[in-house]
């Protein structure tokens, strides 16, 4: 169940309840300790699997490589037995996929990349190093160190050793390594369900002419988006009108059959915003209007044990906040541990001399230039400007009350992290 209204923040700039806004580090240590992990796993194929997050350990069932094998194309030989341009005769030949006999004394055996080293030989010399002597027999340049060019069995995994950590998105490597110990399938948590909506009067379906006062919905695609490339499966409701009656259906509806509600606008103090009201009569509110820009107005509560965030109305705050706070909630739904962005510091390009009150992420591009990693921010921040998303790629962050001038470090997440 959800915790009651947050009233943590730096003092200063007040919600419109008259409590202080929710610091950022503050929300989200709240926005995980409500996250809850799904419990429900499956089993998918390999060829399904990817993106997924494991939902259990993996061990290896045997020894990668199973057989001490060779590194290359050559001769399997007894290093002791080697004298540099002294021809040998080749006893036999050992192609990827058979198992060679025995080695005699006083030969090599002709082998190939991946084939198992027949008992008796201790190296492998590269072909490049030998040479046709005839009657079946080769000499060699070098004589070799025992060990040399062979791959030891279970040099890469042991039996019983763990191979793939519970709580990892799967990657493909991943796949790769689950493969290379004969698994077909694992086991990963189900898909998540995340149902959404976006209210305003003055929004249409791209495709439809725009009536007097009207703009087209994009925060439906790029959210939409967004949470889909989470690994997320989205149940799209779709434009809902700015009336309370019809806010609370459409969230009664969501909380039914989703395990996340997200939603953009009507979560700020007007008139026409009817999404918190609507949270609030039907179940709880645990967080309200946050101490960032973009994206003061967001709200975090559950309705009926469902948990729903609900996002800015504005494109670009939508946008960063699904960024910042929806994803590392999914993440954590997901079983993920690990579920927050890493940022790296940067040179500032640019001079920002107005500090605020509140910690600002602002919509930059970093390049190199001479092997330093220069970050430019786009010249219009506003939060309507959405064109500045698609400009950057990434977010610099300004603590509170900070100026920075041209030459400073500055953190900077790349968007690469973020999606």
């Amino acid at each position: 169940m959800a915790a009651p209204l947050s009233r943590t923040g730096i003092q200063g700039e007040k919600s419109g309840r008259g409590e202080p806004l929710v610091v950022y580090d503050e929300a989200i240590r709240l926005l995980l300790q409500q996250a809850r992990p799904v419990r429900e796993t499956e089993n998918a194929p390999l060829g399904e699997a990817l993106g997924r997050v494991l939902a259990m350990e993996v061990t290896s069932p045997l020894n990668v490589p199973p057989l001490d094998n060779s590194a290359m194309d050559g001769y399997a030989v007894r290093a002791g037995e080697i004298e540099p341009g002294k021809a040998i005769p080749v006893s036999q030949r050992i192609p990827a996929g058979t198992v060679g006999n025995p080695l005699d004394t006083g030969t090599c055996a002709r082998i190939f990349t991946g084939a198992p080293v027949p008992p008796g030989a201790d190296a492998v010399i590269m072909q490049e190093q030998a040479t046709e002597q005839g009657n079946n027999a080769v000499s060699f340049e070098s004589a070799p160190r025992a060990g040399d060019n062979i791959r030891s069995a279970g040099e890469d995994l042991r039996k019983g050793d763990i191979v793939l950590e519970s709580g990892s998105r799967i990657e493909p490597q991943h796949l790769g390594l689950a493969a290379s110990i004969g698994l077909a399938e694992l086991g990963v948590f189900r898909r998540l369900k995340v149902a959404t909506f976006f209210t305003g009067d003055e929004i249409v379906e791209p495709g439809k002419p725009l009536g007097e006062g009207e703009i087209y919905n994009s925060n439906q695609y790029h959210l939409n988006a967004l949470i889909q490339k989470l690994g997320c499966n989205v149940i799209n409701l779709g434009i809902v009108e700015d009336r309370l009656d019809t806010t609370r259906a459409t969230i009664l509806e969501a909380a039914r059959s989703a395990d996340l509600i997200v939603t953009s606008g009507g979560v700020s103090v007007g008139e026409e915003d009817h999404v918190r009201l609507a949270i609030e009569e039907l179940g709880t509110i645990s967080m309200w209007r946050l101490k960032i820009k973009p994206g003061k107005p967001l709200v975090l509560g559950h309705v009926r044990e469902t948990p729903i965030i609900g996002l800015p109305g504005n494109p670009v705050s939508a946008f960063v906040t699904c960024l910042l706070f929806v994803r590392p909630f999914l993440l954590r739904m997901q079983g993920l541990k690990d579920v927050m962005p890493s940022s790296y510091p940067v040179t500032a390009d640019f001079d920002w001399r107005r500090p605020g009150i509140r910690r600002e992420f602002l919509r930059a591009r970093v390049r190199n230039q001479e092997g330093e990693a220069l970050a430019e921010i786009h010249p219009r921040q506003g939060s309507g400007v959405l064109s500045s998303t698609c400009w950057a790629n990434g977010l610099v962050v300004i603590p509170e009350q900070t100026q920075v001038e041209k030459g400073d470090r500055v953190q900077f997440i790349p968007f690469r992290e973020l999606m």
